[in-house]
């Protein structure tokens, strides 16, 4: 299946804006935020620190009228510099491009599923700047085959669960995490579309090398596909 028809297919599962989290927040209550290195007003935040981003997006969301921050697909960020998982000092070898949509709200939040699939795999992944605890769903629809990453989670979401475990679309899977166990992040969820897993399990990376990206992008097509959420 090529890359289109990959996307055209995906496109068609769901309807309008499906969300991601808790659906006491509706479409009118996001807001688009940009964390990219083309943001000049970033330059006077330390974005090292996850309170600092915190009182950022909180600040935005403040004046923007909104309750619920996202974005992020394909953006180039400052963010991932703090961490030798993400910067072993090589510029060639710097990941630093993000793969995934993030939504920024607060811990504790309900994470749901957009479309019906069973459980692929989870774990916690305590590296520093990691998705920390984090849960993929596998979804089959006749000939359509791929994965959703849910990460920076709570602890707790991972009690209880189960590979093959089955979520109706709309049904709860986790609740999002805090900075104390979400890789050390301003709370949100981190959510991406993945073809094919590459043999991982409970982690997939989540941001890209330039010099990798065309292969990345084809591989993790962008998440408002299944979101369908218009810029607010």
């Amino acid at each position: 299946m090529n890359t289109a028809t990959f996307s055209d297919k995906l496109k068609q599962l769901t309807a309008g804006f499906t969300p991601v989290i808790d659906t006491a927040y509706k479409a009118e209550d996001y807001r688009y935020i940009d964390l990219s290195t083309d943001n000049v007003i970033l330059k006077e935040v330390d974005t090292a620190s996850a309170k600092a981003i915190q009182h950022y997006i909180s600040t935005y969301l403040s004046k923007t009228g909104g309750q619920v921050a996202y974005g992020g697909y394909l953006e180039k960020r400052s963010i991932y510099d703090r961490s030798i998982y993400f910067n072993n000092g090589n510029p060639q070898l710097r990941r630093n491009i993000h793969l995934g949509l993030d939504i920024w709200c607060p811990a504790g939040t309900p994470i749901l599923a957009p479309v019906a699939g069973m459980v692929h795999s989870f774990k916690n992944n305590k590296n520093y700047g990691d998705y920390g605890p984090c849960i993929i769903l596998e979804h089959s629809f006749e000939d359509l085959q791929f994965y959703t990453l849910y990460g920076h989670l709570s602890v707790d979401s991972l009690a209880n669960l189960k590979t093959g475990q089955f979520f109706k679309a709309g049904e709860r899977i986790a609740f999002l995490g805090d900075t104390s166990e979400n890789g050390d992040y301003a709370p949100h969820l981190h959510f991406q579309i993945i073809r094919d897993m590459q043999g991982n399990k409970g982690d997939y990376p989540g941001v890209s090398t330039q010099n990798n990206l065309a292969f990345y992008k084809e591989n993790c097509p962008d998440p408002q596909l299944l979101f369908k959420i218009m810029l607010q």
